[in-house]
Formats: C-alpha cells, sequence, structure tokens
C-alpha cells in the first residue's frame, strides 16, 4: 500500500528511530509499574574510586524466574551534572535467593572523586523472541560516598 504524501517525506530512519523509542517508552517501568516486592536490588552505601579512575559499586539482588539473559547494572552521578556513568554489568540468577553483585568499570582519572554521588542499580532480564524486550525485576536509586581505593 503506498504511503500518503505526508509520510512519504519522513526519512525512513526516522520512522524506525521513533518506533524504537516508542517500544522502549512502553517497556521502561512507570511510576505505576509492577515490580513484585520479593524481587530486590540494593545498593551499598560506599563506593570506590581508583587514582587511575576504576570505579566499583556493589550491593545485593533477589529475583525469580528469569528465562532470558539477567544482568545487574549500575549507573553513577556525582556533582551538578546530570550525566550518568554506566558502571559495568554482571550476571544475575533469578532463583529467589539474595545474591552479591559487584560492578566496576573505568572512567578518566579524576572524574570521579571521592565524596558524595547517586548511583542507580538495575536487575533487567532480557526477554521474547525477535527482539529482547527489558522485563525489570528490581530498580533502586541511592545516594551513597564515593570513598578512594
Amino acid at each position: 500500500m503506498p504511503l500518503s504524501p505526508a509520510f512519504a517525506r519522513v526519512p525512513r530512519f526516522l520512522c524506525a528511530a521513533t518506533g524504537a523509542a516508542l517500544l522502549l517508552l512502553a517497556a521502561a517501568p512507570s511510576a505505576g509499574a509492577t515490580i513484585e516486592p520479593f524481587e530486590t536490588v540494593t545498593i551499598d552505601p560506599t563506593g570506590l574510586v581508583a587514582p587511575d579512575g576504576t570505579l566499583t559499586l556493589s550491593g545485593t539482588y533477589r529475583c525469580l524466574g528469569g528465562n532470558g539473559p539477567v544482568f545487574v547494572s549500575s549507573s553513577l552521578r556525582q556533582g551538578d551534572s546530570d550525566v550518568r556513568k554506566g558502571v559495568g554489568g554482571t550476571s544475575a540468577v533469578c532463583d529467589g535467593a539474595d545474591h552479591a553483585w559487584t560492578n566496576t568499570d573505568k572512567a578518566a582519572p579524576g572524574r570521579y572523586r571521592p565524596g558524595p554521588a547517586r548511583v542507580e542499580a538495575t536487575v533487567t532480564e532480557l526477554s521474547g523472541s525477535g527482539l529482547p524486550l527489558p522485563r525489570f525485576h528490581a530498580v533502586r536509586q541511592q545516594d551513597i560516598t564515593l570513598v578512594e581505593g
């Protein structure tokens, strides 16, 4: 079926990007999202920043029923910047038991310093056939203190 004249002028890559963005928004947890209360992720109150820029964040998680690959991801923000730095990712086992997670990544030396920071940790499963869609098991944001280590 031919496209209407209005749609014919829209570049195909723009249509694809818009569709992908809408798909991610539909899959993201909203304020009323149902994440099971027995699925949790915690963030340790202290993270490490080494002189060479290596960041280490840690905590615990518990999840159930992972049919696809499951990961604990984390990100860090410090100071007035809204920019978040992804800090590694750890494979997760969703067996209902508590497990420890530790994520490490390297930033530019001096970019992050000892002091207050904000961390977000997420337990995410990639599920579905074809294009895998994220299923969020647990999400937490928390203020921490980075210490030299």
